[in-house]
This record gives C-alpha cells, sequence and structure tokens, in this order.
C-alpha cells in the first residue's frame, strides 16, 4: 500500500465486504487498530432480502446488484492495494434457498469465499462492536438488518447469550404484508420470549443498523440538533416511544426532514419503527443510544489481542492525531502528565470520565496549528465535536472542542453556543479550565517536547504557583502573566511567579 501522507505508519489496511439483506457494504480501514479509521466506504442498496420471508428466494434483482457491486469492490481493492478482506454475509443467505448458490457467484466476484455468519455469531459480533465503540458500555444491543433482529447482552467489556429474530425491516415488511399494524403483532408476539430484554428496565438499548439510524437522523433533524454525528446520539425512551408511533402512522414521504434519509431507505421506516417501539414496550429502557459500531467494527475488534482491546479508543484515536498532526507529538504526552500533576494540587475534583477526557483534550491540543490563527478555534471545535472519533459521548464532544478552542480564542471570547449547550455546566468549566491551562503552557513550551517537565504548576495557600528553573526565567513576562491571571480567576485564586 502507498504510505499517503496523514497515514499511520506501520499500519497495513483491511477491508470488509458486508452483504446484507438491504445493502451490500464495502468498508476498508486504515488497519486493525482499537481505534480504526475508515479510509473508504461505499454502500449499494440490493434489496438482497426483500421477498424472502414470503418467496423463500433471493430475489434476481437483488441478486444481480450484489453481484455487480461485489465486483466493483473488487476492483476498488485492487486499486487500494489492499490485500486483508473479509467478506461476510448475513440473514439474507442464511434463510434463502438459493442463497448457497449466490455465495458461490458472490465469491467469484469479491475474489474470496465468503463466510456466513449464523444468527448468534451476528449478535455477538454486533455487541463486540458496541464494546469496542463506546466507553464502558452496559445495556442491551439490537442490530436491525433487512432480515433479522439480533438482541444481546453488554457489559464490563463482556457480552452474554445472543437471539436472532426474523424481524428485520424486510422481513418485517414481507411477513405483514405491507401493513405496519399487521407487524406491530408480529413483533410482539417474536419479542415476548426475547431473553435479552429481561434485564433491559432502566439501562441503555444501543441500536445498530441502518434503517435505526435513518429514523434517528430524521428524528435529530426534526429537532434540529447541532451535532451531525450519528455515534452516541441519544434519545430519552419516552421520546423514542412517541416518535416511533408517529413514523408508523404517518406516510414516510409527509414526515418533517424525511429528505435527510435515502428514498430507498424510507418504506423501511415504518417497519424499524414499529420494532423500536415493541422493544421499548416490552424491554422499558431508560434511553436509545445509536450505534455505529456493529458487526464489522466487532470482526475488527475480535482480531485484536487482550492487551489491544483494552485500550480507550478515544485516547488511541486522539494519539492517531496527535501523531499525525501536531508540531511535536511528544508534547501532548509531556501535557497529560504536566496537568496530571496540576490537578494533583489543585483539590479540583475529577471523575475518571473527566480525567480521560482532558487526556484526550492533551493529545488533541496542537493539531490546528497549520491552520491560520484566525480559524484555529473554529477548526478544532469543528473537528473535535463532529470527528468520527469512538468512545466519547457528545457531551465529552463538546468538552473537546470547547478545551482547544479556548485555548486559542481565550477566555474572553465564547464558541458555538449551541455545541456548548450539549455540556452540562460542570464540564463547560472544565473545558475553560483546560483551554487556559493549555495557554499557559503553550506560551512557556512552544509546542517544543522536555519543557514542561522542568516546569511546576500548582495550587496552595490561595496561590496558583508557576515555577520556572533559573534557566527559564527570561520566559515570565506580560504574555505569560496575563495568561496566568486568567486561570487563576477561573480557579478563584492569585497568580505568583517564583525562579527556582
Amino acid at each position: 500500500m502507498h504510505q499517503g501522507q496523514g497515514r499511520l505508519p506501520g499500519v497495513k489496511p483491511t477491508a470488509i465486504v458486508d452483504i446484507g439483506s438491504n445493502s451490500v457494504r464495502l468498508v476498508a480501514y486504515e488497519g486493525v487498530t482499537r481505534s480504526p479509521a475508515p479510509i473508504f466506504n461505499e454502500k449499494a442498496m440490493c434489496g438482497l432480502g426483500r421477498g424472502v420471508t414470503t418467496t423463500g428466494e433471493l430475489a434476481a434483482e437483488g441478486v444481480e446488484r450484489a453481484l455487480a457491486s461485489l465486483r466493483r469492490f473488487r476492483k476498488l481493492c485492487e486499486i487500494m492495494e489492499i490485500d486483508d478482506i473479509r467478506p461476510i454475509a448475513t440473514a439474507a443467505a442464511r434463510d434463502a434457498a438459493n442463497g448457497p448458490a449466490f455465495l458461490a457467484a458472490a465469491g467469484e466476484a469479491i475474489g474470496r469465499p465468503i463466510e456466513l455468519i449464523s444468527g448468534t455469531r451476528e449478535a455477538e459480533l454486533s455487541a463486540l462492536g458496541v464494546i469496542s465503540t463506546f466507553h464502558d458500555a452496559d445495556g442491551v444491543v439490537g442490530d436491525l438488518g433487512g432480515g433479522s433482529l439480533e438482541l444481546i447482552d453488554v457489559k464490563a467489556g463482556r457480552c452474554g447469550s445472543g437471539v436472532s429474530l426474523k424481524l428485520g425491516a424486510l422481513a418485517l415488511m414481507d411477513a405483514s404484508g405491507g401493513s405496519p399494524k399487521t407487524a406491530v403483532k408480529i413483533a410482539r408476539q417474536a419479542l415476548a420470549e426475547a431473553a435479552p430484554l429481561e434485564a433491559l428496565r432502566g439501562r441503555t438499548f444501543y441500536a445498530v443498523g441502518g434503517t435505526w439510524r435513518a429514523l434517528a437522523k430524521l428524528h435529530m433533524h426534526q429537532r434540529n440538533y447541532p451535532l451531525d454525528v450519528m455515534h452516541g446520539y441519544v434519545i430519552p425512551a419516552r421520546d423514542a416511544l412517541d416518535f416511533a408511533a408517529l413514523v408508523e402512522r404517518v406516510d414516510s414521504e409527509a414526515l418533517v426532514s424525511v429528505g435527510v434519509v435515502s428514498q430507498q431507505r424510507r418504506p423501511s421506516l415504518a417497519y424499524g419503527a414499529v420494532a423500536l417501539e415493541e422493544i421499548i414496550r416490552r424491554g422499558k429502557p431508560s434511553r436509545i443510544v445509536i450505534s455505529i459500531g456493529g458487526v464489522r467494527e466487532g470482526l475488527l475488534f475480535d482480531r485484536l489481542d487482550a492487551a489491544t482491546r483494552a485500550q480507550d479508543p478515544l485516547l488511541e484515536a486522539a494519539r492517531a492525531y496527535n501523531l499525525l498532526r501536531s508540531r511535536a507529538p511528544r508534547h501532548g504526552e509531556d501535557m497529560i502528565h504536566w496537568t496530571d500533576a496540576f490537578f494533583a494540587s489543585s483539590q479540583l475534583h475529577e471523575t475518571a470520565e473527566e480525567k480521560r477526557l482532558r487526556h484526550a483534550a492533551c493529545l488533541f491540543g496542537d493539531i490546528g496549528w497549520r491552520t491560520s490563527p484566525d480559524h484555529r478555534a473554529l477548526l478544532a471545535m469543528d473537528l473535535l465535536a463532529n470527528t468520527p472519533t469512538m468512545g466519547v459521548d457528545h457531551a465529552g464532544r463538546a468538552y473537546l472542542g470547547m478545551a482547544v478552542a479556548y485555548r486559542h480564542i481565550g477566555m474572553d471570547e465564547d464558541v458555538n453556543p449551541l455545541i456548548r449547550g450539549l455540556a452540562t455546566p460542570r464540564l463547560m468549566d472544565r473545558a475553560r479550565i483546560m483551554g487556559a491551562l493549555q495557554r499557559v503552557a503553550y506560551i512557556i513550551s512552544a509546542s517544543s517536547p522536555g519543557v514542561l517537565a522542568r516546569v511546576k504548576l500548582t495550587c496552595a495557600r490561595g496561590e496558583l504557583l508557576l515555577t520556572l528553573p533559573p534557566d527559564l526565567a527570561d520566559l515570565a513576562g506580560e504574555r505569560l502573566a496575563g495568561r496566568m491571571k486568567q486561570l487563576a480567576r477561573l480557579l478563584g485564586r492569585k497568580p505568583a511567579l517564583e525562579i527556582k
């Protein structure tokens, strides 16, 4: 593979070809890492599973479109020089009488044998996908495809026993004869014995799959939500229940903002809404959280060793950004240790989540240095709030964007109020403190590694004390004093400087 600018050194790309009931997709990743970055993503809506429930066979038109897409994907992988390609197939190919013949033809088209994933294995991989992309996931994962719905419990990095039900959006549409009212009865009966839902009460339901993402996107745009990030989007269960009922009742073309959903996806919206409503009624979760992580991410996560799995996906992504975009990547690590020492002396209570966000902000702090100074704050806010980085919720994204933006614009300017509103008042305060800390650190170190280790910033006796060694005494001046004053004001202390 050609090592392009902006790629991690020593990492080989990999690709997953996902042959689903509704779509066939190629996703190429930078590599098999704890925080894999997609470098290419293409989907073809083939509708392979349309009619399988009633006819027992894959639709001929869908087969033709799928094979043409697979031949295209094979050529794209050749162009990208990707040798590590893993093609998989799920419900439609499992259930159809002509599934084996299709898989043989599909293997020829993509140039590799197709791995047929069982329903229970699909549930497990979906769970691993959620575990890999959320920090401390705890709840029940539901992966709604075109042909099936997988349900499985996740907690403490482990997954329970999963079930696979023939409740995919296309399967439900076919079985109900195109009647959402009939689909409700079918879904209710099938979910009555779904064991994973018995442990869902008051917990999180992680919604995986294109139809549910489309519903969430529609919900997001109706709210005029300030981020365009699906992963981690939260809908309170009561709100999700009302919204699902609305989508079931109203013709999809009449829904507000339906233009954000592709034409091919709209017919399945009502059936995805039916499945979601019945899950909420049966399981009584506290909230619905949308997950981009699913089977594909689970396949990658499954290939990692135990030590790599244990890494934090947010911090690993931040380290990759730091390596690829900072002036001196080691300075970001210096910032972590320097701010650790400061917080230890400050008596500011910090949760484990706040600490990991602070560490990430240290690593992201210099990613905009090549941009015009007038635009660095805007770039930081936009990039960090909307980056596809996993392992961080939307409040955390707002914190990261604010922390780095304040580093550039100072404490007297404001940031995007809509994005700022996603964070709690406490998190907003911590973002301002982190921004002020970086303003002090960067004016001392000029982004050069090894400097902060020789400089101490501590809180004691009502003072914010900066200690410089004698050979760095000339760094003291009006600009440093001004930034110390800003930070001290946020902490309710008096700034002080000593040479020692």
